[in-house]
């Protein structure tokens, strides 16, 4: 009996919690839009259009929160938004705003998992329960204990490199924000592009106070069947791309970068793309009805925006 009044007691003081504080819901609403340039979620055909995911089973957004304590204050801020694979057990991409790096903190000794993709009523993310088995999602036993057979580890889509503030690096070390990414790709090409797009987000990305600000989304392309643990998908490829308002040259900048997730036995460069080249590619895996988009058309897809500028004076000379 004591056992039914802690559980009903329980489910009294979640109902009076914020609606903001339920993070696992069927469509990216305006409490994650900060992750989002204009609040303008990606479209991916057949999986997430207009904001609203297209199989709802399946695909998870992920208001990403994370628990912590300063001051003696414990806070549940969003840190970003994933929208995560239940069945490859991947995100299919994280989203994050660029705002500057901080001071390098440890490394977590375990990561997170998001109870409420396996029933759970926790609104934030938490570690693994003993005990409890987890079928919608990627678990700590998946990579520590198959992981070196595959030459996989666990690989960042928000990188904690990317994170301004030691509470927004801890955050990253959830596995809904994982993928089994090869080692060597992990800690070559890939891991150089990381350092040379945050050098650039950190010279050019400049709002008009003079702070880094860019928008960000990292994601995968999932495998026909290559699994880790028979469970979660070894994706075939990773991407990247920013977009952000260059204040000093006053124009949209936007690039992105893709690569192989396969071992590396050469030093391997991935050079940057325009979003035309990214959707285009991307398009290929997305084979639904309509165009990928990743960010709003403010960002150039293909030359600079001064360049497409240019071009359009040019041609109004002409007629």
């Amino acid at each position: 009996m004591m056992g039914v009044l802690n559980h009903l007691s329980t489910l009294l003081l979640l109902s009076l919690l914020p609606p903001a504080l339920s993070r696992v819901v069927n469509r990216f609403d305006p409490e994650c839009k900060e992750f989002f340039l204009e609040g303008t979620t990606p479209i991916l055909p057949g999986i997430l259009v207009g904001g609203k995911v297209q199989d709802q089973n399946r695909y998870k957004p992920i208001y990403q929160v994370f628990k912590y304590m300063m001051n003696k204050v414990v806070y549940n801020t969003y840190m970003f938004a994933t929208l995560y694979d239940t069945t490859n057990m991947i995100p299919v991409f994280s989203a994050y705003t660029f705002t500057g790096v901080g001071p390098r903190e440890k490394r977590p000794d375990t990561w997170m998992i998001e109870p409420q993709l396996d029933g759970g009523i926790e609104p934030v993310m938490g570690l693994e329960k003993e005990g409890v088995i987890y079928t919608h999602q990627a678990v700590n036993q998946d990579y520590d204990e198959y992981g070196k057979d595959k030459k996989v580890n666990k690989g960042h889509m928000f990188s904690k490199a990317f994170a301004h503030q030691p509470v927004n690096q801890d955050s990253t070390f959830t596995l809904t924000n994982a993928v089994p990414q090869v080692q060597s790709f992990n800690e070559g090409s890939w891991g150089k592009m990381d350092c040379e797009v945050r050098k650039i987000l950190l010279k050019q990305c400049l709002d008009n106070n003079g702070q880094p600000k860019a928008y960000v989304l990292t994601g995968a392309v999932p495998s026909v069947n290559n699994k880790l643990n028979n469970r979660v998908n070894i994706p075939d490829l990773l991407w990247t791309a920013y977009c952000c308002y260059n204040n000093k040259k006053k124009e949209w900048m936007a690039k992105a970068h893709w690569g192989v997730n396969q071992e590396e036995t050469n030093k391997q460069v991935l050079n940057p793309h325009t979003l035309s080249e990214l959707y285009n590619m991307l398009k290929q895996h997305y084979p639904g009805d309509g165009d990928v988009q990743v960010f709003p058309k403010q960002c150039p897809r293909g030359s600079s925006q001064k360049e497409r500028e240019k071009s359009r004076d040019d041609n109004r000379m002409i007629k």
